[in-house]
């Protein structure tokens, strides 16, 4: 596991767009499977995407919407959300595990790096 921080949150209007970056200091992760993972308020955490050497899936209820991309220049791995709504609302985190299956993402256990995560508020 390498500590990942998430950052790019904020406030965004139903409809907008944010664009989620994902680093490491001093440390390179391109070999690294990188998930997002998102916790809404008074709800367990849950993934949204997972990319691999070879693909990026993502949940369904995102698909469309999100896109993951990797820099491997800047050694940042960057989730761009567009069409946001309300509930998409949630601290966001990303990780330097990740795993897809039956349309689920998840992270290994145990998973210990988490971080701060990085708020981002979808209102009117």
């Amino acid at each position: 596991q390498v500590p990942l921080v998430a950052s790019g949150g904020g406030w965004v209007q139903p409809g907008g767009s944010l664009r989620l970056s994902c680093s490491a200091s001093g440390r390179t992760f391109d070999s690294y499977d990188i998930g997002w993972f998102l916790q809404a308020p008074g709800k367990e955490r849950e993934g949204v995407s997972c990319i691999d050497r070879i693909n990026t899936y993502y949940i369904a209820s995102v698909k469309g919407r999100f896109t993951v991309t990797r820099d491997k220049d800047k050694n940042t791995v960057y989730l761009k959300m567009d069409s946001l709504n309300p509930e998409d609302t949630a601290v966001y985190y990303c990780t330097s595990d990740c795993g897809h299956a039956m349309g689920v993402i998840y992270v290994p256990v145990p998973y210990n790096d988490w971080g701060q995560g990085t708020q981002v508020t979808v209102s009117g």
